[in-house]
């Protein structure tokens, strides 16, 4: 775990979205169309190396070859239409604190934004919610073209920003990712929620103090 010492120089926070700062309803539907899988981790597993899924949060396939090709990968219970229809919803809501918490990183911080995403759930994320304008910069990996938990995706986000990987403080929920970023130099904290990104930040002296009108 880094320390104090190591952390208080820290440039820029990476924001992942899913499951920090976005709740997601998917995995549970997922697990029932699939028990074979057994666990989240398993799913998350064979998500991230869904060649169905990489096309399709890279921006190499549109929305109908992402769906045939993920119900016969998973040997989905359902039609093409109805995966669809339930996916676009997986992305439930932004979680509460999310806005007020980037508010307060972004006075001490550069903040990015850091998603696997596609062309579905980022124009919610985007439009309907305003989350990338709480950002100084967005990294969705359908714009960007790669994706975690690869390195050349965070080597992206590293060059385009301009700033040594120590200087970096990633969080994430899926630990796959995590360790990912952590083999190239990166801070990394695996957190869940708003109040465990809150935590983290405390923890490691990144947190602005409350204001007094936070506290009123």
């Amino acid at each position: 775990m880094p320390s104090a010492d190591t952390t208080r120089d820290i440039d820029v926070v990476l924001f992942d979205l899913g499951g920090v700062l976005i709740e997601l309803s998917g995995v549970g539907k997922m697990l029932e169309w699939a028990p074979s899988l057994g666990s989240t981790d398993e799913l998350w597993r064979r998500w991230l190396h869904s060649d169905a899924v990489r096309r399709f949060e890279t921006g190499r396939i549109g929305r109908d070859e992402f769906a045939a090709a993920l119900v016969g990968e998973f040997a989905l219970p359902v039609g093409h239409g109805e995966f669809i229809d339930a996916f676009t919803w997986w992305p439930r809501s932004v979680f509460p604190g999310a806005m007020e918490l980037l508010a307060r990183m972004r006075e001490r911080h550069t903040i990015a934004s850091v998603s696997n995403t596609n062309e579905i759930h980022w124009d919610r994320f985007a439009n309907t919610w305003q989350l990338a304008d709480a950002f100084h910069h967005n990294f969705p990996s359908h714009i960007v073209g790669k994706l975690k938990p690869d390195a050349e995706y965070f080597e992206h986000v590293l060059d385009e920003l301009g700033v040594p990987a120590h200087r970096v403080l990633f969080i994430d929920d899926n630990i796959i990712n995590v360790d990912a970023a952590a083999k190239l130099g990166l801070h990394a904290r695996r957190v869940v929620g708003v109040e465990g990104a809150r935590t983290a930040f405390e923890d490691l002296g990144l947190l602005p103090h409350a204001r007094p009108e936070d506290a009123a």
